[in-house]
């Protein structure tokens, strides 16, 4: 058995506020998801305003939204982690960077309450989420959202959370 790929995980907090979570449980939850990924990996907590900036900027889209995920494609095009956006992950020159996730909490909390799910639970869901994006899964299509949504589930109960998509307001 070869040794499982050396993954960084810098964690960047924006805001102060009560029921952010640790740095640990945001590094556990992308370790999870990224398998046997390898690479550097920045989770950035953010508002609402940088939030909207970012979604305007790089998906054309107004206002904030749960969660942004940039490949490390996207830093190599000039996106967030380059010249113009996001500081790059770590820093380690012997590892490439794998990308970045921007979560923006008020959207998070907001979503959480209105969808009747604990925080922590859905906070686990947008970070697995924004990193399973970050290795290749999309949603562009049925099939392809059946997997992603699959390989969420299976993530999250090993993190003892339900099923975040049978859940009451989803």
């Amino acid at each position: 058995m070869s040794p499982r790929p050396r993954l960084e995980i810098a964690v960047q907090k924006t805001l102060r506020r009560a029921g952010l979570p640790t740095a640990v449980e945001l590094r556990r939850w992308v370790r999870a998801a990224a398998g046997d990924a390898g690479g550097e990996v920045t989770v950035r907590i953010v508002g609402e305003d940088e939030s909207a900036e970012l979604n305007s900027r790089y998906r054309a889209r107004s206002g904030p939204t749960n969660v942004l995920a940039f490949p490390a494609a996207a830093e190599l095009l000039g996106g967030p982690g380059g010249d113009e956006g996001l500081p790059p992950a770590g820093g380690d020159e012997d590892l490439p960077p794998l990308g970045d996730v921007v979560v923006c909490a008020p959207v998070v909390e907001r979503e959480a309450a209105e969808q009747g799910k604990t925080p922590a639970a859905h906070w686990a869901h947008i970070v697995i989420h924004g990193t399973l994006h970050l290795v290749g899964y999309d949603h562009e299509n049925r099939a392809d959202a059946r997997i992603m949504e699959d390989r969420e589930r299976a993530l999250l109960a090993g993190f003892g959370f339900d099923d975040p998509y049978s859940m009451p307001g989803q």
